[in-house]
């Protein structure tokens, strides 16, 4: 007996050894079956990291895992991903492993692990799951290898999956995720019985109408297996779509040309609660607390033929009558529900089928809802009619529903409408087809939001609907201090709310007061001096949306420090471009007229503006417009009107102002001033002290006009010429935006002006000619306008005065003869002279006179280098 036993555990240690080490040997087999099947069956390429074998794991069955499978289409979805799978496991007894490599393999389970499936159908109705390849092209020596496996399934599971289809033909996608399914039978018999459990979330559109949205799914389904006819027979089967129940019975076949339908279902409680149930539970909430009264039923019938041709015919009846329905938790119900629906197709052809909502009536309150819509056409050109007529308090809509709003509504909505339309009219904006009547009222609405920085309480709004147009007769509205009210037309509202149009209108606006900053989002980082404006540069936009034409009217309104009066004009929006034409307002006393384009198309707005300016406060302007101050700051010491033409173009900041940096453009101006402060211009101030013979409070404006252009940070200023008293001043050169100068300012100074000893000089010379003379003084002026640096040419002036005036009399002296010279200079020089003085007598002569002129110039000089200075330490 002992030896017995020694024997049969040297056996079982000998079976183990075996089950461990076989696997090693038969991993390459099968591996070569898997990509012969694939080479011979698929028209796609299989890939995978990994096959393994066990066969202790599912002792007496082996049990194989393939591991990051892939399959990739080839043309016409070349390179696309058709499947991908975790781990995707075969059960099969382990003598199936000990066939030859053409032999097939029985699979009884399969199990698939993270199964991510796309189907697609192209525009051209090709499909991407057509992956098998054409038995009869195929070559006849490869046909042995075709069935390297055969299935005789007990078992099989789908975990944790994902499915996607995709009909580009008729713009159709199914999504299904977190799927889960598992099925128990045998399907190698011709007659079975297979036992499934799917659940799932699903979503359905079409058209970009979503019909379900991460709608939850559970089927528990009893099949009948015919593969001998094809045919699937459901029966015991129990659904559940969100939380309504359905039970169903019927058969689908599969035949030549498609599938054959013939399936009934209905909801087997009748409750009203089911009508809950269909909505998503995210909106519904806790439908298990709600109380409700009356009934909802949902039946209906699926027949017929499903190919390329045709669908199956279908008759569904929606149907609930007095009922009602309230959560615990809110303080409204919602009663006298009535529906009555039916979608329908009789004939088995797509564009046959319409949908008739006859009723959908509900009160909440005093207030009551009725309407009605039909449906036909739903396949190329859907058309709708629809009637609505009641009242909607806003408000009562969270006190009767749990929605979860993210911006707060109040007001009560009062319609009746009926709207009559197809859905190709609205694409071609075909208002003959687009055909609405009625009304619709608005009263006391507030509709408040974190993308605004203040509530907008409409107080009243009524709209006429008909056909082709809809006229927007009243709306008188507030947010935060400002008031707004318009009228006009929307001659596309169809075309915006139920496709991709634009909102295509005329409207005419008017405010008593209209703060910008009220409809600006607030910005923590802004300035303290500005606490309202965008997030960031690009996050105030206008909207795409929007294609009209605007008439502006306004008593008054606010934009940053400025307070324009009655500004009117035309703003005409699309693509996210604003054209302002002939805009006007007034300001700083007098008018401003603005014209030219605003676009927020980019990520960083840009301008590109004609302004205006008629007989401007000239101080007040240039202290309160940032431009106007960079372009030309010392004219705030003006007192007076100007008048300006500016072009200006660049790009806007976070506060929808110019950014100065980015600015270019040219302007005129006119100056017609009466008064100007020196002492408030560093740079007047200091040319009066370094010039004592001019006082520029008495300078004459009269008639000024220049001209300037600006680029990239720079003002060049084009030489203009004004005039104090006698004495032109011509003025040239450029600033910076940061205020730094390079100017020249070239006085033509009458010899009268320097002083009493040069008058006395020139009236001992007694010559017209002489009273004539002017010398140019250039100041130089750079520095910045609050820091200014001025020199002067005086010692060059005083030479050229000097040269001329010796010129002057040494021709008189050559024309007056020996004589007149010597009572001349000897009158100059205070005494006679003989006659006969040699020619450096006559240099001792020139020296002299240069010397007194010298002097006396010198002298200015030094008065004024000493006012300079003094000014300076003041500073």
């Amino acid at each position: 007996m002992k030896k017995l036993f020694k024997i049969l555990a040297l056996l079982l240690l000998l079976i183990i050894s075996v089950l461990i080490a076989t696997p090693f040997f038969l991993e390459s087999k099968i591996e070569t079956i898997v990509q012969n099947y694939a080479d011979n069956n698929l028209n796609a390429d299989l890939s995978f990291d990994d096959i393994s074998l066990s066969l202790i794991k599912s002792f007496p069955n082996a049990e194989i895992h393939v591991e990051a499978l892939k399959i990739i289409n080839r043309a016409p979805f070349k390179d696309e991903i058709f499947a991908t799978a975790k781990d995707l496991s075969f059960k099969m007894p382990i003598k199936e492993l000990l066939n030859s490599s053409e032999e097939p393999l029985t699979v009884n389970e399969i199990i698939a692990e993270e199964l991510l499936l796309t189907l697609k159908t192209n525009a051209n109705g090709t499909n991407n799951y057509d992956l098998l390849l054409n038995k009869e092209s195929a070559p006849r020596e490869d046909s042995s290898k075709s069935n390297s496996f055969s299935f005789n399934i007990e078992n099989y599971e789908v975990n944790n999956s994902a499915f996607t289809y995709i009909n580009e033909e008729n713009n159709t996608k199914v999504y299904l995720s977190e799927f889960n399914h598992k099925g128990n039978g045998i399907f190698s018999d011709d007659q079975s019985e297979l036992d499934t459990q799917t659940n799932s979330r699903i979503s359905i559109s079409s058209d970009s109408t979503d019909y379900l949205s991460n709608n939850t799914i559970k089927l528990d389904a009893l099949i009948d297996v015919d593969l001998d006819q094809n045919t699937y027979t459901f029966k015991d089967n129990k659904a559940l779509i969100n939380a309504l129940p359905l039970e169903f019975e019927g058969y689908l076949k599969l035949v030549e040309n498609g599938e054959e339908f013939d399936i009934k279902f209905k909801n087997p409680e009748s409750s009203f609660k089911d009508f809950l149930a269909i909505i998503p539970s995210e909106y519904s909430k806790n439908i298990n607390e709600v109380s409700t009264t009356g009934n909802f039923t949902v039946n209906g019938r699926i027949k017929g033929l499903l190919s390329e041709e045709t669908i199956p015919t279908f008759d569904i009846q929606i149907s609930s009558k007095d009922a009602s329905f309230k959560y615990p938790s809110l303080s409204k119900a919602v009663k006298n529900i009535k529906i009555d629906a039916k979608i329908k197709n009789s004939t088995g052809l797509i564009k046959d089928t319409y949908v008739d909502i006859n009723q959908l009536d509900f009160k909440i309150d005093d207030d009551t809802f009725k309407s009605e819509a039909h449906i036909k056409d739903l396949d190329k050109n859907i058309k709708v009619n629809a009637n609505l007529d009641g009242v909607l308090n806003l408000a009562n809509i969270t006190k009767a529903y749990p929605l979860e709003l993210k911006n707060q509504l109040t007001g009560v909505l009062k319609g009746k409408l009926n709207t009559s339309f197809d859905m190709d009219a609205i694409e071609k904006n075909d208002y003959k087809r687009i055909k609405n009547n009625g009304s619709v009222s608005v009263l006391n609405f507030v509709f408040s939001s974190k993308d605004i920085v203040n509530p907008i309480q409409i107080n009243k709004a009524t709209l006429d609907f008909k056909p082709g147009l809809v006229s927007l007769n009243s709306f008188n509205a507030i947010t935060g201090t400002s008031d707004f009210s318009a009228n006009g037309n929307i001659t596309n509202l169809l075309g915006f709310l139920l496709s991709d149009k634009k909102l295509q209108g005329n409207f005419n606006v008017n405010s008593s007061y209209f703060v910008i900053a009220d409809f600006m989002v607030e910005d923590d980082t802004g300035s303290e001096t500005s606490n309202k404006s965008t997030s960031d540069v690009g996050s105030l936009k206008i909207p795409d949306f929007l294609d009209c034409t605007i008439k502006a009217n306004a008593k008054t309104v606010v934009y940053d420090n400025l307070s324009l009066k009655n500004v009117k004009g035309e703003v005409r929006i699309q693509n996210q471009n604003a054209k302002l034409v002939n805009m006007t307002s007034d300001l700083f006393n007098g008018q401003l007229a603005v014209s030219g384009n605003i676009s927020t198309k980019e990520k960083q707005p840009d301008f590109d503006m004609k302004l205006g300016m008629q007989d401007f406060d000239i101080s007040k302007s240039f202290e309160d417009l940032k431009l106007l101050e960079t372009l030309a700051p010392i004219a705030k010491v003006l007192k007076g009107k100007l008048n300006a033409s500016i072009d200006v173009n660049g790009l806007l900041d976070g506060n929808f102002s110019p950014d100065l940096k980015t600015i270019a453009g040219n302007a005129e101006a006119e100056v017609l001033t009466t008064k100007i402060n020196t002492n408030e211009s560093a740079i007047l101030n200091g040319i009066n002290q370094n010039l004592n013979f001019i006082n520029l409070n008495d300078l004459n404006l009269k008639d000024f006009k220049t001209t300037l252009s600006f680029k990239d940070g720079n003002v060049l200023m084009q030489p203009f010429t004004i005039k104090y008293k006698d004495i032109p001043i011509e003025i040239k050169g450029s600033h910076s935006f940061d205020n730094v100068m390079d100017y020249d300012a070239v006085f033509q100074v009458p010899a009268k002006y320097l002083g009493s000893d040069v008058n006395r000089l020139i009236g001992q010379i007694n010559d017209n000619e002489v009273n004539n003379i002017s010398v140019p003084v250039t100041a130089k002026i750079n520095g910045t306008f609050s820091q200014p640096q001025i020199t002067t040419d005086l010692s060059k002036s005083i030479t050229n005065l000097s040269q001329q005036l010796i010129e002057i009399q040494k021709q008189k002296l050559i024309n007056s003869g020996t004589d007149k010279f010597n009572d001349i200079v000897g009158g100059l020089l205070g005494g006679k002279r003989d006659t006969t003085k040699t020619k450096s007598q006559e240099d001792n002569i020139k020296k002299d006179v240069g010397s007194v002129l010298d002097n006396l110039l010198k002298g200015k000089k030094a008065s004024a280098s000493k006012k300079q200075k003094d000014s300076t330490k003041t500073n």
